[in-house]
């Protein structure tokens, strides 16, 4: 399966590439991961990049990584429809106080505009 992983810096996007890459291990997925500004962390492309390189380097796997400028969301639904991925995954959603999940802008935007099957990892 060829999979595109949005990953922002947060937290939620760092368990999504674990899961993904544990995925991928078992599977023989081919992973792209695409680095994106997220307004809702303070880590940079490069912290972001170093993470990602030292999980997929764990797990012995190859994957690309790109750096991705624009909006975030726009650009993931693109590229996932532009170049024929299976699957998008993305980590997002926290649930309220009040039990309901809420929803990052990235996240709510490829979920609601992607064509391509998403995965939130939660």
């Amino acid at each position: 399966m060829k999979v595109l992983l949005g990953i922002g810096g947060s937290e939620d996007s760092f368990r999504a590439l674990e899961r993904t890459v544990d995925r991928a291990r078992a599977a023989g997925d081919d992973i792209v991961v695409a680095v994106v500004e997220n307004p809702d962390t303070d880590r940079s492309h490069e912290e972001v990049t170093e993470r990602v390189r030292s999980v997929v380097d764990e797990a012995d796997i190859e994957v690309e990584v790109r750096h991705i400028e624009g909006d975030p969301g726009s650009q993931i639904v693109e590229i996932a429809e532009r170049e024929g991925f299976d699957q998008i995954v993305l980590g997002g959603g926290h649930t309220s106080p009040m039990g309901k999940i809420t929803l990052g802008n990235i996240a709510e935007f490829v979920l609601l505009n992607a064509k391509t099957t998403v995965t939130l990892v939660r």
